[in-house]
């Protein structure tokens, strides 16, 4: 099953605490959607926006007992179209939050988030709107 994580999930080493081992890692985006730091990261729809993240293969179990830890637990799978960073198309699963969970805010998220996407060598651009979360 092919995920696209663009939260603390896309630290292929964070998949690993939790004994999944992903395959095939790649860089990539999505357009139409913005990154939103609340309690966790969710991509909400914007038309003009586009989220980074990583793109992993996973067993299909293995997403099912992931999004059924209760922090995440609300998280709904939604079919995405992921350009990866050669101009690759690829059809992937992402999981966000729904709107009415959208809510609060979490420093320590963000700064956790800007290190794993500074490792992972995000656009500058990006960086900084993860940047601006910690404010």
């Amino acid at each position: 099953m092919r995920v696209f994580f663009y939260g603390l999930f896309m630290d292929e080493r964070v998949l690993a605490t939790k004994g999944i081992k992903p395959t095939n890692i790649s860089v990539g985006f999505v357009n139409g959607y913005g990154l939103h730091i609340g309690e966790r990261a969710t991509l909400v729809r914007r038309p003009n926006g586009r989220a980074y993240g990583a793109m992993m293969d996973i067993a299909p179990n293995e997403a099912t007992e992931l999004y059924a830890e209760d922090s995440v637990a609300d998280y709904l799978p939604e079919p995405v179209t992921v350009e990866l960073m050669d101009g690759t198309q690829v059809e992937a699963t992402c999981y966000n939050l729904p709107s009415a969970k959208v809510t609060g805010t979490n420093k320590d998220y963000a700064e956790s988030l800007l290190m794993v996407a500074n490792r992972l060598g995000l656009p500058d651009s990006y960086i900084d709107q993860i940047r601006q979360a910690r404010a």
